[in-house]
């Protein structure tokens, strides 16, 4: 029988993403002893994104998580997830109700697409680089 991770969710954020790692940083600072949250940078060259089952673009297009059970999650998803295990149960349950459920994936999708022109990352096109090889 497997062993169940200490952790409630594993999150894959770009660690080149200033806007990301104001939030990244400050549920870290939250999760602090609770250790709810297992960090992962795909940002980093060491990054191993078979290890997830999706490509590098994939990843970076939207935010992903991997639930204890080995299942993924994406989106707004991801961020309810990630602020539940810091203790903001409430805050979440009202994240799901259908009007303000639709107006968050709705920003989240608008963020997504837009994520790069806005931390100024932007090249020529507007668009996920891909990866250097570590070889």
């Amino acid at each position: 029988m497997n062993a169940q991770p200490p952790w409630d969710i594993e999150v894959f954020y770009d660690g080149a993403c200033p806007l990301c790692m104001r939030e990244i940083n400050m549920l870290k600072r939250m999760d602090g002893q609770r250790q709810r949250i297992r960090f992962t940078d795909i940002a980093v060259p060491e990054f191993e994104p078979d290890t997830v089952g999706l490509s590098f673009t994939a990843l970076m297009e939207r935010i992903h998580g991997r639930l204890p059970n080995g299942s993924l999650v994406e989106g707004v998803e991801v961020f309810r997830r990630l602020y539940a295990a810091v203790g903001f149960e409430k805050l979440v349950a009202v994240s799901r109700w259908p009007g303000i459920a639709s107006i968050l994936d709705l920003a989240y999708t608008l963020f997504a697409k837009n994520r790069l022109r806005l931390t100024g990352r932007c090249t020529d096109a507007c668009e996920v680089q891909p990866r250097k090889s570590l070889a």
